[in-house]
């Protein structure tokens, strides 16, 4: 009997004991080991994995006491994948807590509406937080590497912010571009007027390309996609500058001369019938709705007027007045 009083006593003072240390380990600040330290949580790593790398780089003294106070508090199971900064010391059960949460590294890429895909290629090679795997690869691989099953991918990346967790792969990002392109052209071509001039959503999206590079005033682009919708009824040539200067490639140097406007490739809607092979640029999502629904108009011609907008012409010689008005300073 007094055996198992003087265990019992040892057996209390000890989970008494444990129970103090643990405490104040919990209530213990923990220093960054540099200034703005960074780890990365991956997803499915266990906390006692990452305890270890914790005391690897220097936060914890050891790597036991971390994950077994997780544990003991339920919070092992809940920590959510990124990458988590440190900017200042904070206790165990605080960057648990965080963890919890997900308070993760804000880390984002920005694609603006009309960037090309060589364009992209520049800002994601630029990026330091991101993994590089694309230098080197062709277009073909690239594409092909994105699902995208033939063809080029310009035109199949959706212009937007994406989030990521630094370290990431560039190519992830196009893939998530992609999906989401794919996403948003066939809800917007589900839900298009009838009787457009367009035989596909790919038509659809080279068209909105068209007019998200010729669409410098936001409000304008139903009537933009107007006027080349009622070109394409027609049976009239585009004759629109951005496609030609997509054909130009590299050879573009900022100006558009008319020997350019004469020189023949498959971009060049002066010298071409309907429209181009590909998309000359990323479309966004209002450039994809105004070649969905246009402006019920009956423009065959638009002039740009110097400040953003444009005057919109039903004749040539209305167009030709308009021209002389706003280009060569006649009116």
């Amino acid at each position: 009997m007094r055996r198992l009083k003087l265990f019992a006593l040892f057996l209390v003072t000890a989970l008494v004991a444990v129970a103090g240390w643990f405490a104040a380990f919990a209530s213990r600040e923990l220093e960054p080991p540099v200034p703005g330290y960074e780890f990365t949580v991956k997803p499915g790593a266990s906390l006692r994995t990452l305890s270890h790398r914790l005391a690897q780089d220097g936060l914890l003294s050891e790597s036991q006491s971390f994950w077994i106070l997780g544990r003991a508090l339920g919070k092992d199971k809940s920590i959510q994948a990124g990458t988590y900064r440190m900017d200042k010391a904070m206790t165990p059960v605080e960057l648990l807590d965080k963890m919890n949460r997900g308070d993760v590294v804000a880390v984002e890429i920005a694609f603006i509406e009309g960037t090309t895909l060589r364009q992209w290629l520049v800002l994601l090679g630029a990026h330091e937080r991101l993994r590089h795997t694309l230098a080197g690869k062709s277009p073909d691989e690239i594409r092909a590497s994105t699902g995208l099953a033939e063809g080029s991918l310009e035109g199949w990346l959706f212009p937007d912010t994406y989030r990521f967790v630094p370290g990431s792969a560039d190519l992830e990002i196009l893939r998530r571009a992609h999906a989401t392109m794919k996403k948003r052209l066939a809800e917007a071509w589900d839900s298009r007027e009838a009787d457009l001039p367009l035989k596909s959503a790919y038509e659809a999206l080279i068209l909105a390309s068209i007019v998200e590079k010729e669409t410098g005033a936001a409000a304008e682009r139903p009537l933009v996609a107007s006027v080349f919708v009622n070109r394409l009824r027609k049976g009239m040539r585009l004759q629109t500058d951005p496609t030609v200067i997509y054909g130009m490639g590299a050879s573009f140097d900022g100006n558009i001369r008319k020997k350019d406007l004469t020189a023949d490739t498959p971009w060049n809607t002066y010298t071409r019938d309907g429209l181009p092979p590909t998309p000359i640029a990323m479309p966004g999502a209002a450039s994809l709705a105004a070649v969905m629904h246009p402006a019920k108009s009956e423009f065959l011609y638009f002039v740009g007027k110097g400040d953003g907008t444009h005057q919109f012409s039903r004749t040539l010689e209305e167009h030709n007045r308009a021209v002389a008005k706003y280009q060569l300073g006649k009116g």
